[in-house]
């Protein structure tokens, strides 16, 4: 039996109490309550004559399009179901947890969720939980006195406390230290916390909203997750489908990233064709959206007004996979990978990234992109495994800030 505790069943009443009310009303009046139409971009269709043989699509859309509410944009039928889910939880002060794989938009979710809470006038802190180091979590979190420790030379308030009255969204929470977890837990189910270095007990008025691109329950079994401060986490659960599973949206998807490469590049408008459309549904998209505009931005920039090209690499759904025993005969294999070997091969996997891209981190071509990796989350992936970059003799004096780590340059 699951071990809630009684402020843990409270708040899923509330929130059970809250989809009762809701699901007494139609989607179309919480609709009209919890959101506003997408602003910033013009749409518009443009189709090539009855001469021409195919169909051109500006970087626009017909407004007749039900394609994006807030910033989230899509018309599929995940995209659909996570708008009815906000609606539905977004007014309560339930907590969320946000699942899904890097690049799929979590943190716009999360921005979604504040802006149509009766929070949304107050505070949004994000906190990158990944790229915090060990030590300085509890600061990070709930702030510390002058004097404190030997570099607290004066008094610095928390996450906890910026976010006073709004929401905290702590981002890559499965990466918090297990040894950290216990803290967090306490502020959760207490609401208050002290700052590092004094005794006054401080309210934590705020709401919770979590994201990681982690199974917690794996992470659970394994040991490496509090399963108390999961159940705590997941009063209400939000899964993000990977772009693989929604590809009717990468049309719209590519529109809006067209949009803001030509804003922000100051690039000449290209066209987006049909032909175009099909080789990015073709594709499987490991780095999610986020390699989507990644992907967007370079053609923008190649087309220089005419039509985009898009070199992607062949799909992984149309390679044939051969199965382990006709890979190797007769001989008896293992049917499944212990986490161990999973680690290991992670591990052997990101080396030889790190060792293509020569160690380039950030921008385009780095690790990170082909990765499907925010910088901050793979910079904390290598320090927790331990690598460090190679140093040779030609590579001494060729540092840069964007294209190395300066930690690991040895």
């Amino acid at each position: 039996m699951k071990p809630f505790d009684e402020k843990y069943l409270l708040e899923t009443g509330r929130v059970a109490v809250a989809c009762e009310e809701v699901n007494e009303r139609s989607l179309g009046a919480i609709g009209e309550e919890c959101f506003k139409a997408w602003t910033g971009t013009d749409r518009g269709v443009s189709i090539a004559g009855s001469n021409q043989a195919e169909i051109v699509i500006s970087s626009a859309f017909s407004g007749n399009e039900k394609a994006a509410t807030g910033e989230i944009i899509g018309q599929s039928r995940a995209v659909q179901q996570i708008i009815k889910q906000i609606g539905i939880v977004a007014p309560t002060d339930a907590t969320v947890l946000i699942l899904g794989e890097t690049g799929t938009g979590k943190d716009l979710i999360a921005r979604e969720l504040h802006r149509c809470s009766r929070r949304h006038n107050k505070p949004l802190v994000r906190v990158n939980c990944a790229s915090i180091p060990n030590e300085l979590y509890e600061s990070e979190f709930f702030g510390h006195a002058k004097g404190a420790f030997t570099s607290a030379i004066k008094d610095r308030i928390g996450r906890f406390e910026a976010a006073a009255g709004g929401t905290l969204f702590l981002d890559e929470v499965g990466e918090i230290p297990l040894e950290c977890q216990s803290k967090l837990l306490g502020v959760l189910e207490e609401k208050c916390f002290e700052r590092v270095g004094e005794s006054r007990a401080r309210y934590a008025d705020v709401r919770i909203v979590a994201a990681t691109n982690r199974d917690l329950e794996i992470e659970v079994a394994a040991g490496r997750f509090r399963q108390d401060l999961y159940y705590r986490l997941s009063v209400f659960p939000v899964k993000v489908a990977p772009l693989r599973e929604r590809k009717e949206d990468i049309a719209l998807l590519a529109t809006h990233f067209i949009n803001i490469s030509v804003k922000e590049l100051g690039c000449s408008r290209p066209i987006l064709t049909r032909n175009g459309i099909a080789t990015l549904q073709d594709y499987d998209w490991p780095g999610n959206i986020r390699e989507l505009r990644n992907v967007i931005q370079r053609a923008v920039i190649f087309a220089q007004g005419g039509a985009l090209k898009f070199d992607l690499p062949a799909s992984s759904s149309s390679v044939e996979f051969v199965s382990f025993s006709s890979e190797h005969g007769d001989q008896a294999g293992p049917e499944h990978l212990t986490d161990a070997e999973m680690r290991r091969r992670e591990r052997e996997n990101l080396c030889a990234v790190l060792q293509k891209t020569g160690w380039k981190i950030k921008g385009v071509n780095g690790a990170a992109e082909l990765l499907g990796l925010k910088p901050t989350t793979l910079l904390s992936r290598i320090e927790k495994m331990g690598l460090k970059r190679p140093v040779t003799k030609s590579r001494r004096s060729d540092f840069s800030s964007e294209a190395v780590i300066q930690p690991w340059a040895g």
